[in-house]
């Protein structure tokens, strides 16, 4: 065969043999192309909730609120807090009218000071003057026994004289009425000056301790009025509502101040039950918001819910509406404070993919 035979001979077989090895090559390819893609699938499944070895989680901040009104019926007389104000624990906010009140509080006052008074005369008992003085009062009546007795026999022995011709029998039974009176007024001074040699009885001072514990038991429930009409702050935070003004009622039940309690705040989030296992107590948290882009607040998840429940409408979440979650409470103080009440936040944990 010549040259030029073979030539053509040879460009004839090779397209064929082109043809084999570029299918070889796409085979290649396409395995190729199947490992990455099962390979991205993988990690997608290992590290889609966010990014990488991160947990993202949806929900809204939330605070406590306080409900603020006083303890008794009385007109206002002073508001010295705007809505706004941040408020320290123990401030004044607002003060009832007090001047009845004042009045009530001076009487128990006056009574608390004469059961004292009461109380220490019992407990320092009979003065040496009083008991010289009951002395002196059984002396006069022992006198006026003994001349109403002596009298008595003085008109016995005229009767007897005179056989009943010189005295009256209704002088003689006025004499002996006077001497009886004589001697009861003798036992009664006696008795009088015993009792103040003895001093006061236990059961009397006892009675003047619980007359004391009542006066002092009535100002101090007078004082406590007074303090309850001074409406104060019971925790740091900011005046959310002020719903009296001066002037209004202020009643039993009747809130005169709303209040968002400033520390600690929290946002409530929730996870599904796959994502459960890669949350726990303790867990520190990034908290964002659309208000302060790249700005993040840390915080730690402090409780998470051991119940399910359907994913409440206002939590934007990828999952479906249905789907069962747990509510979990990601604490914060917020020193800045960032975070408003009702706030939308992202909550994510960098720490997540370490649990799995």
């Amino acid at each position: 065969m010549s040259r030029s035979e073979q030539t053509e001979v040879a460009g004839q077989a090779h397209p064929e043999q082109k043809t084999a090895g570029r299918a070889g090559k796409a085979s290649r390819v396409l395995l190729v192309l199947v490992l990455l893609a099962a390979a991205g699938g993988a990690a997608w499944t290992h590290f889609g909730r966010g990014g990488a070895s991160e947990l993202v989680l949806y929900g809204n901040v939330d605070q406590r609120q306080i409900e603020l009104a006083f303890m008794d019926s009385e007109r206002i007389a002073e508001v010295l807090v705007q809505e706004g104000d941040i408020v320290a624990p123990g401030q004044l906010l607002a003060r009832q009218e007090t001047r009845r009140l004042q009045d009530r509080i001076a009487v128990a006052e006056g009574q608390t000071a004469a059961c004292e008074a009461a109380l220490l005369r019992l407990r320092n008992g009979t003065r040496p003057e009083e008991i010289d003085q009951a002395r002196a009062a059984a002396a006069s009546a022992r006198a006026e026994l003994n001349y109403a007795e002596a009298d008595l026999r003085r008109y016995r022995g005229i009767w007897k004289e005179s056989r009943g011709q010189a005295v009256s029998r209704q002088d003689m039974e006025q004499s002996q009425l006077k001497r009886d009176v004589a001697k009861a007024q003798l036992t009664e001074q006696e008795k009088a000056l015993r009792l103040a040699e003895i001093g006061p009885r236990d059961e009397d001072i006892a009675e003047a301790e619980a007359n004391l514990r009542e006066a002092r038991a009535s100002l101090d429930q007078l004082r406590n009025l007074l303090a309850d009409a001074e409406l104060r702050s019971p925790a740091r935070s900011v005046v959310f509502r002020r719903l009296l003004e001066p002037g209004d009622m202020g009643t039993a039940g009747r809130t005169v101040f709303s209040l968002a309690v400033l520390e600690p705040k929290w946002v409530r989030a929730y996870v599904s039950e796959t994502e459960m296992g890669h949350v726990a107590t303790g867990m520190r948290a990034l908290i964002e918001t659309d208000s302060n882009p790249g700005r993040s607040v840390e915080g730690t998840v402090g409780f998470v819910s051991s119940v399910a429940e359907f994913t409440p409408k206002t939590v934007e979440t990828t999952e479906l509406r249905t789907s069962l979650v747990y509510e979990v409470r990601v604490y914060t103080n917020d020193a800045d404070n960032i975070l408003r009440l009702g706030m939308p936040a992202t909550v994510r944990f960098p720490d997540a993919g370490a649990r799995e």
